[in-house]
């Protein structure tokens, strides 16, 4: 197992560093540039065409847009190897700085949707596989086909109006991660105010993914319950639950697995939308504004991290997928 983490590992510079590249081109070809957004300012209280071209020179040259744009790429990626991603465009502050700052958060939210998805998902599958095409099967294939239908910011905007004090009741706080004040209270009830604050964002974040993963592993189990092993325990005299909870799920935990290196890439996605709409100090709403301002430094920084936890989120269920099936070697 050593030796495969270190293979495994290995492989994550090439990726990261092909990530890097295309991001990197990619930002080239989008219209705009912090500096022309910077003078547009100016213009505004100097006037449309008052800019002296030295100015305009002096700011490609503080950002360092004025070098080719290969350039600009090779110095990142030898400053990005140490650690240092620049400063931000917007604030001249450190974009590693400000990246932590807001990751912590990010990370909590996701880390909750995840484990939701899989504990909800994995038994609501196993129900619907166990009971194919009965009413029971139906009725959660017409559930759960709607939930993943609706949009993210349409639920958002539903739930602030409903349980945020919009027309109706005010049960959750719509805005932040904690109340004013909770880091003078005890542990315990910051947590259970950080926990409360994080209901409906965690609701957004959870309802797609788990409609998604119940339906791959239903197709799993109804896959691995036809096999010839399936019914050579029930020859055997096994119960039903142990067929289906030791011998089956095991066996059909593999392609749901495999969904967990992007489940978490659509997470974060999804956290850029969801952080602005309740207004969360996290990674999601700090990349939504860096692209507004055409922060370079600070969007490159936010997709190398995303990338990072996308490449270890492969690696997790790589590992994951020994642990379900001693099958797999490995080597």
């Amino acid at each position: 197992m050593k030796d495969y983490l270190i293979r495994r590992f290995l492989l994550v510079i090439p990726s990261l560093f092909g990530i890097t590249l295309i991001t990197f081109g990619m930002l080239q070809l989008t219209p705009g540039n912090p500096v022309s957004l910077r003078l547009q300012k100016m213009q505004g209280t100097m006037g449309a065409n008052s800019v002296p071209a030295e100015v305009i020179e002096q700011t490609k040259k503080l950002y360092g847009l004025d070098k080719p744009i290969w350039k600009q790429y090779v110095s990142w990626v030898g400053r990005m190897s140490r650690f240092d991603f620049g400063t931000s465009f917007k604030d001249r502050r450190p974009v590693l700085n400000k990246i932590l700052e807001t990751l912590p958060i990010t990370i909590q939210i996701n880390v909750i949707s995840i484990f939701l998805i899989y504990v909800i998902s994995i038994p609501l599958g196993v129900y619907s596989a166990t009971r194919q095409n009965s009413w029971q099967d139906s009725t959660l294939t017409i559930i759960l086909f709607v939930l993943y239908s609706l949009p993210e910011f349409w639920v958002a905007m539903l739930l602030l109006y409903f349980f945020g004090g919009g027309q109706f009741v005010a049960w959750f706080p719509v805005y932040g991660v904690n109340s004013t004040g909770a880091d003078a209270w005890p542990w315990y009830h910051w947590l259970w105010d950080r926990l409360w604050h994080l209901v409906l964002p965690v609701i957004c974040l959870t309802y797609g993914g788990l409609a998604g993963v119940s339906r791959f592993m239903r197709a799993g189990m109804i896959d691995v319950i036809r096999q010839d092993y399936i019914r050579t325990a029930r020859a055997y005299g096994f119960s039903e639950k142990i067929v289906v909870f030791k011998y089956a799920m095991r066996n059909s935990l593999i392609p749901i697995l495999t969904l967990l290196g992007t489940l978490l890439p659509g997470l974060l996605a999804g956290s850029v939308i969801i952080e602005n709409i309740f207004s969360i100090p996290g990674l999601g709403r700090l990349s939504y504004e860096a692209i507004l301002s055409r922060d370079y430094p600070l969007i490159m920084g936010i997709l190398t991290f995303d990338a990072i936890l996308t490449l270890l989120g492969l690696i997790l269920s790589d590992i994951m997928y020994a642990i379900a099936d001693p099958r797999i070697k490995f080597e």
